[in-house]
């Protein structure tokens, strides 16, 4: 799942970008608010972290003309304001959530997980394929009933994948929804991940189109 970052303080948005990798998002990180409009005219993102005090165009203009655009990405407020008035004042313009400077990391991550998960398809059923069961709320995966472990970016990829049951994902499609700006991608990352589904689930579940990319089948096989 992919997350916009808009935060001007580079020690703050590294640690922020840093937790974030590490629970599986991949993260864009914007540094002023012309950067985050821009970013948001440009890409889908399942949601953003929104500083108000931003260089160039505050956080709260950025929110509006984002709403004011039709676009309805999740949004979860970052800010030191801590009175009544302003959170209602940031709701009210059409933010989804709001979190106070200092905050912790966990938490952040759970409201996150909150906001997906009544976003832009807040009844996204399980996702079945023959003996595989992928729990989108959970985000849990089992096989044949056995519950098994996956890396986050190995979950980013199987979920892709089943979201797009009987279409091929080039490499640079799954990329997309793994790293974020600025990460350095290994460039067999991909296929390390496929293989390592391939390995815990089952050799045949990810077809491989060669030259193109990869696949499930909408049909087991």
């Amino acid at each position: 799942m992919k997350i916009l970052l808009v935060e001007d303080d580079r020690l703050l948005g590294d640690g922020i970008r840093a937790g974030l990798q590490q629970a599986g998002f991949a993260v864009d990180w914007a540094q002023d608010g012309r950067a985050a409009e821009l970013a948001l005219a440009d890409e889908a993102y399942d949601a953003v972290v929104l500083d108000l005090g931003l260089p160039r165009l505050s956080g709260m203009e950025v929110l509006a003309r984002a709403r004011a655009a039709r676009n309805a990405v999740p949004v979860l407020i970052l800010t030191a304001r801590d009175t009544v008035p302003d959170r209602i004042a940031g709701l009210d313009a059409g933010a989804d959530d709001y979190l106070v400077k200092p905050f912790d990391l966990g938490e952040l991550q759970a409201r996150l997980r909150a906001l997906l998960r009544r976003g832009k398809n807040p009844a996204e059923p399980v996702l079945e394929r023959g003996a595989l069961r992928l729990d989108p709320a959970a985000r849990s995966v089992s096989w044949a009933g056995r519950p098994v472990e996956l890396s986050a970016r190995e979950y980013a990829v199987l979920h892709a994948l089943l979201l797009n049951a009987g279409r091929v994902l080039s490499k640079a499609q799954l990329e997309e929804k793994l790293y974020g700006w600025g990460e350095e991608i290994e460039s067999n990352a991909v296929e390390v991940f496929v293989h390592h589904l391939r390995r815990k689930l089952a050799p045949e579940l990810i077809r491989t189109v060669r030259g193109v990319g990869y696949m499930i089948s909408r049909e087991p096989a």
